[in-house]
């Protein structure tokens, strides 16, 4: 990148112009080759609905491979009532293990961001949810409500919640409010408004875009319920981790280009994410 050619272009064009020379901006490989009438049907839903459930995106044998790695780095308890005093979470686990990186840029969840957002969107926070026995349900909530811009308005950022146990209506499935992500900022959901628990299968996937009122359910069973909430936001919000300080440059090294490019190893155009006037790609050689 060499932001030094803007002064040969009107600044409104500037704006637009991807810049870089040796690390040009990228998409996508494995969302583009996703059928667009299975992306169109997903979109519709979520726009109807506010959310779409995708069962059996995850094999069986993939869903343990996460339980597996993912089990042993259960080792903080939620400090609020919002956190969950009943729940475990995992932070920062990108630095911890390569068990979610599949789930982070699984194609059909890239295919439908690459829909919604501008290009080079970011993964806001990636962590592990574990429900246990005796918790609340969580205060119903949207997820891109610290951007204080006035609804309605499009979703400034998205979410998956990825079942690694089955989600019931008893053990702490998500619960959404359907048509909420349409709300202004004088509505609230109500006892009349109508709460879907996102009943699915281990192995499936509920996404819905920070707009949409929705909350972890009470978990009223006598086993946890361990699920993977990743979520995405436009390349020009800042995100809810900090990845350049969560995730070392060693790691970051080892990873596929999907991911570095979400993590914030890409440029906004013109040149947003520069590192000394250069591509952040430049500060791992």
């Amino acid at each position: 990148m060499c932001p030094e050619e803007s002064v040969l272009r009107a600044p409104s064009e500037t704006l637009r112009v991807d810049l870089a020379r040796k690390y040009p901006a990228t998409r996508s490989e494995a969302a583009a080759r996703i059928p667009a009438e299975l992306v169109d049907a997903d979109l519709a839903a979520i726009e109807r609905d506010g959310f779409v459930i995708i069962p059996g995106v995850l094999t069986a044998a993939e869903v343990e491979s996460v339980r597996e790695q993912v089990l042993p780095l259960l080792d903080q308890q939620g400090r609020n009532s919002f956190e969950g005093l009943q729940t475990q979470r995992v932070y920062g686990v990108l630095e911890k293990t390569r068990g979610l990186d599949r789930l982070i840029t699984h194609p059909r969840i890239l295919a439908i961001l690459d829909r919604m957002f501008m290009p080079n969107y970011l993964l806001s926070q990636a962590q592990v949810i574990n429900i246990q026995p005796g918790e609340a349900a969580q205060d119903l909530h949207p997820d891109d409500l610290f951007y204080v811009v006035p609804r309605p308005r499009p979703p400034l950022g998205a979410a998956t919640v990825w079942a690694i146990d089955d989600f019931t209506e008893d053990n702490g499935a998500t619960v959404v409010v359907p048509g909420s992500q349409h709300w202004g900022d004088d509505r609230l959901p109500s006892a009349g408004d109508r709460h879907v628990p996102a009943v699915m299968p281990a192995g499936s996937v509920v996404f819905y875009p920070g707009t949409l009122w929705h909350g972890g359910g009470a978990n009223r069973t006598s086993a946890p319920r361990l699920a993977v909430t990743c979520q995405y936001c436009e390349p020009w919000l800042r995100t809810q981790e900090n990845y350049f300080l969560s995730v070392s440059r060693d790691t970051v090294r080892t990873l596929p280009e999907d991911l570095k490019r979400l993590l914030g190893y890409s440029i906004h155009p013109p040149f947003m994410g520069m590192v000394n006037g250069m591509h952040p790609k430049r500060s791992l050689e």
